[in-house]
């Protein structure tokens, strides 16, 4: 029976896998097609770039990716210092008055449909202009606090989860020893939970780059972001560049992961060894 489920589940595994990854090659493959039918190989010709240059000179395509980069990089940011202040205040400060509804008020985007998010924020934008003029219209800026509101919510998750793990004796043993509130965060628990806070900024910064729903009800003319140019291509027609495009997404953000494992590894490596140096010396 163990052999039957352990061969069960390694199929599984494999077949998900596949189910996964291949459409996302063979994506990266026609990009290199030479042929303008996406689907169909050029077997007369050898791969190609052209798509790739056409990409980069598509003035459309290559504006909506950097406005798409700004507001991840601001949303992200944003994010990660709000989702972590809440996270902090929900893991280490107890019970207190709010913490139903602050918990509440944080989880809510992550199991809201994102239909009702973005037009609940429409709302929200389209009175505030009324009562106080601001923000004026729609645009980028609407863009990136709707982006920061729901990717905020992820972050306090994954901070939360981190903290919840947190061995306290250490920040006890600072505070024994004289260190303020304020320094025992900056100095012993910041530096152990930044592994978390990376992984939140990472996470929210794909959620960013990838919005395609919400950004749709709170975006304003002249503020497409590449989601929506893609989107509006792909209803149209998919052609070749826009394989291009998706294969350079993959890229980055392939790239961006392999580097934050990286990082990690290197940080736990060194706690370690910061681990054993302290216990050696205290032998």
């Amino acid at each position: 029976m163990r052999s039957s489920r352990g061969v069960f589940s390694r199929t599984a595994l494999v077949f998900g896998l596949v189910f996964l990854y291949v459409p996302i090659l063979s994506m990266v493959i026609f990009s290199f097609n030479n042929s303008r039918l996406v689907t169909v190989w050029d077997a007369a010709h050898s791969p190609t770039l052209k798509w790739y240059a056409a990409l980069m000179s598509n003035g459309q395509i290559m504006g909506a990716a950097w406005l798409s980069i700004r507001i991840a990089l601001i949303s992200a940011t944003g994010a990660v210092i709000l989702g972590t202040l809440t996270g902090v205040a929900l893991a280490r400060f107890g019970p207190f008055r709010g913490r139903t509804l602050l918990t509440g008020m944080t989880t809510a985007p992550i199991v809201m449909p994102e239909v009702i998010t973005g037009l609940s924020l429409l709302l929200m934008f389209v009175s505030l202009e009324q009562l106080i003029g601001w923000p004026k219209g729609s645009g980028a800026l609407t863009i990136t606090l709707s982006h920061i509101t729901f990717c905020m919510a992820y972050v306090t998750v994954v901070v939360q989860s981190r903290l919840a793990g947190f061995d306290e004796s250490l920040e006890e043993a600072a505070m024994d020893l004289g260190a303020r509130p304020v320094k025992v965060f900056f100095r012993i628990t910041l530096p152990l939970i930044v592994p978390g806070i990376l992984s939140g900024w990472l996470l929210a910064f794909t959620l960013s780059w990838d919005d395609l729903v919400i950004t749709q009800f709170v975006a304003g003319p002249g503020s497409s972001t590449l989601p929506m140019v893609i989107f509006s291509k792909v209803r149209l027609g998919v052609s070749p560049d826009v394989n291009a495009l998706a294969t350079i997404m993959v890229t980055v953000v392939a790239l961006g992961i392999v580097a934050s494992a990286i990082w990690m590894r290197y940080q736990n490596r060194r706690r370690e060894r910061d681990e054993q140096l302290a216990a050696a010396a205290n032998l």
